[in-house]
């Protein structure tokens, strides 16, 4: 089967440098996708043909006169940006034209974009972003919200950790993925009232067998893989993010530097580099590159604005792995057997609220 992606070329903070040469190597690698290319055709063309594939026939081109910048507000995305090339590879996913786009655009405007041309799963409220990090278990750990929903109420955070339920056991094949609720310690006496009140939704979810909620987890718990998934308001799980992304490089910039001091570290080096290599791979921030917008009636992914090439081929593939797989649909599956009760947990605790 075919799947067609469609690529948002001028979002970010390199347009058409880094998302046409992303494009291309990942067409190369995956002979079973064809791509629509969104954005200002006659940059689109200069890098085509500056990379010899201006006649690909797997590729498409659809112009598109008009740029999100990455400090536009919602109003101008969303109201008078209208050919905007966000705006245009989200309309090739809502007219079924491709099975998913990417957008390496300002996240709050793909956020509104997205939620206003695809609409929202039934019961979902508010969509959020979600991607993967690597722990010791050598394997995922779904980390959600990453920033689209900086403030949030406990019900937010409970669909957040239903959504991130569904994906996982669509996924990853898990039928009760555990859940953990970022906090500043495990006990239940600690945490904001977000944080005691989510807890609260989470555990009555986990009596009537609906999730599998561990109870609440530290920033360290992400990394040692306690749990499947760790859900967060956007704020917290946004910051934890860069942070983490920071770590990664700083932990690979001292690699370097220090095993260039001498000779002696020099061979030390060339005689590890095999397993050096691997480390490098396994903390590069990159290769984890390509957020899902979760809780929508369409596929979207989100890439770093910053990332180079190889950062936003990762998204690409992404996107394509969840398409090739209909993670969409056997979302929706298990969402229809988890929010139903959901909704009343989240109505009844608006109405204490």
């Amino acid at each position: 089967m075919t799947i067609t992606l469609a690529i948002d070329c001028m979002g970010g903070d390199h347009g058409p440098s880094v998302t046409i040469p992303a494009s291309l190597a990942f067409l190369k690698s995956e002979p079973s996708v064809n791509l629509i290319l969104v954005g200002r055709e006659a940059p689109i063309q200069v890098e085509l043909n500056k990379l010899g594939a201006a006649s690909n026939p797997r590729i498409t081109v659809v112009n598109a006169s008009e740029v999100v910048e990455m400090d536009d507000p919602l109003e101008t995305a969303l109201r008078r940006k209208k050919d905007s090339s966000m705006r245009v590879a989200i309309t090739q996913v809502k007219d079924g034209h491709a099975q998913a786009c990417v957008s390496a655009g300002n996240t709050g405007a793909l956020m509104a974009v997205s939620r206003y041309l695809l609409k929202t799963m039934p019961g979902v409220e508010r969509p959020a972003i979600c991607t993967i990090l690597p722990n010791q278990k050598d394997g995922p750990t779904y980390v959600l919200d990453l920033g689209a929903n900086v403030d949030c109420e406990p019900h937010h955070l409970h669909q957040f950790a239903l959504m991130g339920s569904a994906l996982v056991s669509a996924v990853e094949g898990h039928d009760r993925p555990t859940v953990g609720l970022l906090n500043v310690g495990a006990e239940d006496i600690k945490g904001n009232e977000l944080v005691k009140q989510t807890a609260e939704l989470l555990r009555a979810d986990h009596a009537k067998g609906l999730i599998n909620f561990y109870g609440n987890v530290e920033g360290n718990d992400i990394f040692e893989g306690t749990t499947d998934i760790v859900v967060c308001d956007g704020f917290v799980g946004n910051v934890t993010l860069k942070a983490v992304e920071g770590l990664g490089r700083l932990i690979k910039g001292v690699l370097v530097s220090e095993l260039r001091k001498g000779w002696l570290d020099m061979l030390g080096a060339l005689i590890a580099r095999s397993a050096l290599k691997r480390i490098s791979q396994r903390l590069n921030p990159s290769r984890y590159n390509g957020a899902s917008l979760l809780g929508l009636r369409g596929l979207v992914f989100k890439s770093h604005g910053g990332e180079k090439a190889d950062g936003f081929e990762w998204a690409i593939r992404r996107a394509f792995e969840a398409a090739r797989h209909d993670v969409l649909s056997r979302i929706e599956t298990s969402m229809a057997d988890l929010m139903p009760q959901a909704v009343d947990h989240a109505d009844s605790e608006q109405k204490i609220a």
